[in-house]
C-alpha cells in the first residue's frame, strides 16, 4: 500500500500505544493551530493507523474546508470511506481527486475497485481499461484488469493481460502461477503444462511452481 503519510513526516515504526501518544500530542497542537492543515493531515494519517476510520473522515473534511483541492485529504478520506462501505463517498472524492492529478495509478485504480464494489462492473471495467491506457507501461495495471476480468467470467481477455504483465516481468512466478490457474480452471491443461515449461526455461526455479506442476501432471 502507498504511504499514508504522502512526506509529511510520520513514522510508521510505532506501537498503538505510540500511535496514542502522539495523538495526543498533535490534538494539543491542533489546538494551538486549528488552522494548520498540515498538523491536521498528521493527526488524521494516525487515525487511520489506529483504525478510527471515522476520525480520519471527519478529520481530512477540515482539512478540506480550508483547503478545497487538498490532494492528501481527498485521496485518504475516499480511502477510510471504503474501509467504512461508503462507496459512493469514495467515488466522489477519487473523481474530484483525478480531476486535479489526472494521472494517478493508486487514485484511478481506487475507482474502479469502487465502482466494482457498488456493482457497476461495466463502468469498473472502463476505469481499469483507462487505468491501462494512461499507464500502458504498468505491469500492474495490467495484474489489476486481469483479476477483474477473470471474475466477470472474460477469461480470454483474462489471458491476455496475464501475457502481458508476464512479459514486463518474465520472472515473477506469481503471474505464472495466476495464468496456469485461469488455464486448469478452464480445463486447458496441455497449455498450463506448456506455459509452466517456458516460464522454467526463461529461469523461474522449478521449487516455485511446484504447487502448479504438481497439478498438472
Amino acid at each position: 500500500m502507498i504511504t499514508l503519510f504522502l512526506g509529511l513526516g510520520v513514522t510508521t515504526a510505532q506501537t498503538p500505544q505510540q500511535w496514542r501518544d502522539s495523538l495526543s500530542v498533535l490534538n494539543g497542537m491542533i489546538r494551538l493551530s486549528p488552522r494548520s492543515t498540515d498538523l491536521r493531515l498528521k493527526k488524521a494519517a494516525v487515525n487511520i493507523e489506529l483504525n478510527q476510520w471515522e476520525y480520519a473522515v471527519e478529520e481530512y473534511g477540515r482539512v478540506l474546508e480550508l483547503d478545497a483541492k487538498n490532494l492528501a485529504a481527498l485521496y485518504f478520506r475516499a480511502y477510510a470511506n471504503v474501509h467504512l462501505r461508503r462507496y459512493d463517498m469514495a467515488k466522489y472524492d477519487y473523481e474530484t481527486f483525478l480531476s486535479l492529478q489526472p494521472k494517478h495509478f493508486e487514485a484511478q485504480l481506487g475507482l474502479a475497485m469502487v465502482k466494482r464494489n457498488m456493482g457497476r462492473k461495466t463502468d469498473a471495467l472502463d476505469e481499469m481499461n483507462r487505468l491501462v491506457q494512461l499507464f500502458p507501461d504498468s505491469v500492474y495495471a495490467y495484474v489489476a484488469r486481469a483479476g477483474f476480468e477473470a471474475e466477470l467470467q472474460q477469461y480470454e481477455v483474462a489471458l491476455f493481460d496475464w501475457d502481458e504483465a508476464i512479459f514486463r516481468k518474465p520472472l515473477n512466478a506469481d503471474f505464472v502461477a495466476s495464468k496456469v490457474q485461469l488455464l486448469l480452471q478452464l480445463k486447458r491443461y496441455d497449455e498450463a503444462w506448456q506455459e509452466l515449461e517456458k516460464a522454467i526455461k526463461r529461469g523461474i526455479p522449478r521449487v516455485a511452481l511446484k504447487e502448479w506442476i504438481d497439478q498438472c501432471k
